[in-house]
Protein backbone atom coordinates (compact mmCIF):
# COMPACT_ATOMS: atom_id res chain seq x y z
CA UNK A 1 0.00 0.00 0.00
CA UNK A 2 2.77 2.68 0.87
CA UNK A 3 4.49 3.86 -1.75
CA UNK A 4 2.88 1.59 -3.96
CA UNK A 5 -0.96 2.79 -4.06
CA UNK A 6 -0.58 5.67 -1.73
CA UNK A 7 1.94 8.73 -1.22
CA UNK A 8 1.49 8.06 2.37
CA UNK A 9 3.31 10.35 5.42
CA UNK A 10 4.77 7.39 6.58
CA UNK A 11 8.44 8.86 6.30
CA UNK A 12 7.32 11.70 7.25
CA UNK A 13 5.92 10.66 10.79
CA UNK A 14 8.80 8.18 11.35
CA UNK A 15 10.91 11.69 10.72
CA UNK A 16 9.19 13.87 12.87
CA UNK A 17 8.69 11.57 15.48
CA UNK A 18 12.81 11.28 15.74
CA UNK A 19 12.61 14.73 17.43
CA UNK A 20 14.15 14.17 21.47
CA UNK A 21 15.59 10.42 20.12
CA UNK A 22 18.01 11.76 17.21
CA UNK A 23 18.37 14.94 14.56
CA UNK A 24 15.37 13.90 11.99
CA UNK A 25 17.35 15.47 9.23
CA UNK A 26 20.13 11.85 9.96
CA UNK A 27 16.68 10.04 8.78
CA UNK A 28 16.68 10.15 5.02
CA UNK A 29 14.75 8.66 2.35
CA UNK A 30 17.32 6.23 1.55
CA UNK A 31 17.18 4.94 5.23
CA UNK A 32 13.60 4.66 5.32
CA UNK A 33 13.50 2.56 2.55
CA UNK A 34 16.25 0.19 3.35
CA UNK A 35 15.36 0.27 7.02
CA UNK A 36 11.63 0.89 7.84
CA UNK A 37 9.32 0.48 5.20
CA UNK A 38 7.40 -2.38 5.01
CA UNK A 39 8.34 -3.49 8.54
CA UNK A 40 5.54 -3.82 11.56
CA UNK A 41 6.30 -0.55 13.51
CA UNK A 42 8.10 -1.70 16.57
CA UNK A 43 10.58 -3.61 13.99
CA UNK A 44 10.90 -0.09 12.09
CA UNK A 45 11.79 2.14 15.03
CA UNK A 46 13.95 -0.28 16.50
CA UNK A 47 15.87 -0.82 13.01
CA UNK A 48 16.13 3.00 12.91
CA UNK A 49 17.20 3.51 15.86
CA UNK A 50 20.15 1.34 15.47
CA UNK A 51 21.15 2.35 12.48
CA UNK A 52 21.18 5.88 14.01
CA UNK A 53 23.32 4.86 17.07
CA UNK A 54 20.94 5.45 19.56
CA UNK A 55 21.92 4.32 22.72
CA UNK A 56 19.47 1.54 24.74
CA UNK A 57 17.52 1.88 21.01
CA UNK A 58 15.15 -1.41 22.80
CA UNK A 59 14.32 0.28 25.47
CA UNK A 60 13.77 3.51 23.23
CA UNK A 61 11.83 1.71 20.44
CA UNK A 62 8.55 1.49 21.98
CA UNK A 63 7.93 5.25 22.79
CA UNK A 64 9.55 6.44 19.06
CA UNK A 65 6.81 3.73 17.24
CA UNK A 66 4.42 5.52 19.66
CA UNK A 67 5.14 9.14 18.86
CA UNK A 68 5.28 7.85 15.32
CA UNK A 69 2.03 6.76 15.50
CA UNK A 70 0.64 9.78 17.07
CA UNK A 71 2.30 11.53 14.33
CA UNK A 72 0.77 10.03 11.56
CA UNK A 73 -2.18 10.33 12.55
CA UNK A 74 -2.14 13.79 13.05
CA UNK A 75 -1.14 13.76 9.06
CA UNK A 76 -3.89 11.78 7.97
CA UNK A 77 -6.73 14.06 9.54
CA UNK A 78 -4.96 16.91 8.11
CA UNK A 79 -4.91 15.46 4.19
CA UNK A 80 -1.46 14.25 4.00
CA UNK A 81 -2.38 11.21 1.63
CA UNK A 82 -1.40 10.82 -1.92
CA UNK A 83 -2.40 8.53 -4.05
CA UNK A 84 -0.16 7.64 -7.14
CA UNK A 85 -2.63 8.10 -10.57
CA UNK A 86 -0.18 5.43 -12.38
CA UNK A 87 -1.21 3.02 -9.13
CA UNK A 88 -5.16 3.80 -9.72
CA UNK A 89 -4.87 3.40 -13.28
CA UNK A 90 -2.88 -0.16 -12.64
CA UNK A 91 -5.45 -1.39 -10.41
CA UNK A 92 -8.54 -0.09 -12.81
CA UNK A 93 -6.99 -2.81 -15.45
CA UNK A 94 -6.40 -5.60 -13.42
CA UNK A 95 -9.84 -5.12 -12.12
CA UNK A 96 -11.36 -5.19 -15.62
CA UNK A 97 -9.14 -8.66 -16.91
CA UNK A 98 -10.83 -9.89 -13.84
CA UNK A 99 -7.64 -10.80 -11.88
CA UNK A 100 -8.66 -11.34 -8.11
CA UNK A 101 -6.35 -8.80 -5.98
CA UNK A 102 -5.44 -8.89 -2.13
CA UNK A 103 -4.07 -5.25 -0.60
CA UNK A 104 -1.22 -6.07 2.51
CA UNK A 105 0.11 -4.19 4.77
CA UNK A 106 1.85 -3.74 7.89
CA UNK A 107 -0.13 -0.38 8.39
CA UNK A 108 -2.45 -0.57 10.81
CA UNK A 109 -3.69 3.20 8.86
CA UNK A 110 -3.64 1.38 5.66
CA UNK A 111 -7.57 1.18 5.00
CA UNK A 112 -8.05 4.60 6.78
CA UNK A 113 -6.05 6.38 4.06
CA UNK A 114 -7.61 3.84 1.51
CA UNK A 115 -10.82 4.80 2.43
CA UNK A 116 -10.21 8.52 1.34
CA UNK A 117 -9.19 7.13 -2.37
CA UNK A 118 -11.33 6.80 -5.64
CA UNK A 119 -10.31 5.03 -8.51
CA UNK A 120 -10.89 6.72 -12.12
CA UNK A 121 -13.97 4.22 -12.43
CA UNK A 122 -15.38 5.52 -10.05
CA UNK A 123 -14.97 2.90 -7.61
CA UNK A 124 -13.77 3.18 -4.16
CA UNK A 125 -9.98 1.78 -3.76
CA UNK A 126 -10.28 0.27 -0.32
CA UNK A 127 -13.24 -2.01 -1.96
CA UNK A 128 -11.65 -3.11 -5.12
CA UNK A 129 -9.57 -5.82 -3.52
CA UNK A 130 -11.03 -9.15 -2.54
CA UNK A 131 -8.95 -9.67 0.29
CA UNK A 132 -7.56 -7.25 2.53
CA UNK A 133 -4.98 -8.36 4.91
CA UNK A 134 -3.81 -4.85 6.23
CA UNK A 135 -3.00 -4.55 10.14
CA UNK A 136 -3.58 -7.80 10.76
CA UNK A 137 -1.17 -9.14 13.61
CA UNK A 138 1.21 -11.40 12.64
CA UNK A 139 4.28 -13.41 14.10
CA UNK A 140 6.83 -12.26 11.27
CA UNK A 141 7.30 -9.20 9.21
CA UNK A 142 9.16 -8.54 6.18
CA UNK A 143 10.82 -9.92 5.07
CA UNK A 144 9.51 -13.05 5.76
CA UNK A 145 6.83 -13.88 3.88
CA UNK A 146 4.27 -14.41 6.27
CA UNK A 147 1.80 -11.38 5.06
CA UNK A 148 1.82 -12.15 1.31
CA UNK A 149 1.21 -15.71 2.00
CA UNK A 150 -1.85 -14.95 4.23
CA UNK A 151 -3.18 -13.07 1.30
CA UNK A 152 -3.01 -15.97 -1.18
CA UNK A 153 -4.29 -18.61 1.28
CA UNK A 154 -7.31 -16.11 1.71
CA UNK A 155 -7.65 -15.88 -2.31
CA UNK A 156 -7.25 -19.31 -2.58
CA UNK A 157 -4.35 -19.25 -5.26
CA UNK A 158 -1.64 -20.80 -5.24
CA UNK A 159 1.59 -18.63 -4.27
CA UNK A 160 3.79 -19.54 -7.15
CA UNK A 161 0.30 -18.27 -8.84
CA UNK A 162 0.85 -15.05 -7.56
CA UNK A 163 2.50 -11.52 -8.06
CA UNK A 164 3.18 -8.88 -5.38
CA UNK A 165 3.57 -5.45 -6.22
CA UNK A 166 6.57 -3.84 -3.57
CA UNK A 167 8.43 -0.60 -3.41
CA UNK A 168 10.60 -1.68 -0.54
CA UNK A 169 13.70 -4.22 -0.51
CA UNK A 170 12.20 -5.99 2.31
CA UNK A 171 8.61 -6.56 0.59
CA UNK A 172 10.31 -8.08 -2.52
CA UNK A 173 12.44 -10.19 -0.36
CA UNK A 174 9.41 -10.87 1.23
CA UNK A 175 7.47 -12.46 -2.16
CA UNK A 176 10.65 -13.98 -3.45
CA UNK A 177 10.95 -16.11 -0.20
CA UNK A 178 7.15 -16.99 -0.23
CA UNK A 179 8.00 -18.41 -3.93
CA UNK A 180 6.39 -15.62 -5.56
CA UNK A 181 6.94 -12.98 -8.89
CA UNK A 182 7.63 -9.83 -7.63
CA UNK A 183 7.24 -6.98 -9.65
CA UNK A 184 9.29 -3.24 -8.13
CA UNK A 185 8.32 -0.16 -8.46
CA UNK A 186 11.55 2.25 -7.95
CA UNK A 187 9.85 5.17 -7.27
CA UNK A 188 12.74 6.71 -5.88
CA UNK A 189 15.06 4.96 -8.84
CA UNK A 190 16.26 2.37 -6.36
CA UNK A 191 16.36 -0.20 -9.41
CA UNK A 192 19.61 -1.63 -8.20
CA UNK A 193 17.98 -2.42 -4.94
CA UNK A 194 15.03 -3.92 -5.60
CA UNK A 195 16.43 -6.19 -8.46
CA UNK A 196 18.90 -6.96 -5.70
CA UNK A 197 16.30 -8.03 -3.57
CA UNK A 198 15.19 -10.24 -6.44
CA UNK A 199 12.37 -8.61 -8.23
CA UNK A 200 11.38 -10.44 -11.27
CA UNK A 201 11.23 -6.43 -12.81
CA UNK A 202 11.44 -3.27 -11.86
CA UNK A 203 9.61 -0.05 -13.38
CA UNK A 204 9.86 3.58 -12.47
CA UNK A 205 5.88 3.57 -12.87
CA UNK A 206 3.01 1.49 -13.33
CA UNK A 207 2.13 2.52 -16.42
CA UNK A 208 5.06 1.06 -17.55
CA UNK A 209 3.80 -2.84 -17.10
CA UNK A 210 2.29 -4.51 -20.02
CA UNK A 211 -1.13 -5.43 -18.77
CA UNK A 212 -2.67 -7.39 -21.86
CA UNK A 213 1.05 -9.87 -21.04
CA UNK A 214 -0.32 -9.90 -17.72
CA UNK A 215 -3.99 -11.06 -18.99
CA UNK A 216 -1.87 -13.93 -20.23
CA UNK A 217 0.19 -14.91 -17.48
CA UNK A 218 3.10 -13.11 -18.61
CA UNK A 219 5.09 -10.10 -16.81
CA UNK A 220 7.12 -8.20 -19.12
CA UNK A 221 7.56 -4.14 -19.70
CA UNK A 222 5.27 -2.25 -21.99
CA UNK A 223 6.63 -2.36 -25.72
CA UNK A 224 8.56 -5.54 -25.31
Amino acid sequence: MDGVLLASPHEIAWREALRGFANPVRFTTAMYQAQVAGKPRLAGALAALEVLGVSDPAGKAARYADRKQQVLEELIRSGGVRAFPDALRFVDALATIGWPMAVASSSKNANEMMRRVELPSGRALLEVFAVNVCGRDLAHGKPDPEIFLLAASELQVPASHCLVIEDARAGIEAARSGKMTGLGVARLHDEASLRGAGANLVVRSLDDVAVDALANGRLARRGT
